[in-house]
């Protein structure tokens, strides 16, 4: 089976080696070429042969907008995902109308980069938008995340957000945090429940310790006693998902 091969366009050439590196034993995916900004990106993209390519948005001489933009007026149909730090609605809104594939922010788990470029190799047929719900969903629970000082290296981080999501979009599994969710999680993720709940206990913890202290009086304020104690990984779940859940109906 051929591998996937990949253009990255990005003028973080640290973040490039690494992706690189990651990718070394794939039997699947490859980083077969790389460019630092968007003139030499569009001129690979003409030249050469890619199943798709990982596109930032801010970049020296001309940018990932100008990048799609060419691509469109020169006919150029490749997938595309666009992985920034750049996140306001209107530039995926605009990302959106060219028709990329997936829309993933910085800094981001290099497996889940995995899973975007297998998902969009993988599909049967093609989406002509982002999911904005979707991605709008991850962002944010990617960026309550952080504030709340949960690193994303760390296991319980992933379990966290994936929970998070699935009670964002399934509140019916609220009641079965431990019968449901982590038997979910730990299938996902090929691990055992257990693993899955000490990770998590792991993550609320390094959370207590370095996480914004009003953001966390501002959500868990009212569920716990943050002065005493730590919410249970159904708290903290529960809580952060209905603090999201709460903000995206005041936005519709």
């Amino acid at each position: 089976m051929d591998k996937i091969k990949v253009l990255m366009i990005d003028d973080n050439i640290q973040l490039i080696e690494a992706v690189k590196e990651y990718f070394k034993s794939s039997k699947l995916i490859e980083i077969s070429e790389m460019a630092s900004d968007g003139l030499e990106g569009i001129e690979k993209i003409e030249k050469g042969i890619y199943d798709i390519i990982v596109l930032d948005l801010i970049m020296p001489r001309k940018d990932g907008l100008y990048v799609l933009s060419e691509m469109k007026k020169r006919n150029l149909n490749k997938k595309v995902i666009v992985a920034t730090s750049y996140n306001t609605q209107e530039v995926i809104r605009e990302v959106s109308d060219y028709g990329v594939n997936y829309y993933i922010l910085k800094p981001f788990d290099f497996d889940d980069l995995e899973k975007r470029i297998l998902d969009c190799c993988n599909k049967i047929k093609e989406s002509k938008n982002i999911d904005l719900h979707y991605n709008n969903l991850q962002i944010s629970i990617t960026k309550i995340l952080h504030e709340l000082g949960i690193p994303s290296h760390i296991k319980g981080y992933q379990y966290i957000r994936d929970g998070v999501s699935l009670i964002f979009e399934n509140p019916d599994m609220i009641g079965g945090i431990t019968k449901e969710l982590y038997p979910e999680l730990a299938s996902k993720f090929d691990t055992t429940v257990s693993r899955v709940e000490r990770a998590i206990r792991h993550a609320i913890e390094v959370s207590w310790n370095r996480g914004n202290w009003d953001l966390m009086e501002e959500i868990f304020g009212n569920s716990v006693d943050i002065d005493k104690a730590k919410p249970t990984n159904s708290e903290f779940i529960v809580t952060v998902a209905d603090k999201l859940r709460l903000d995206y109906y005041k936005v519709r």
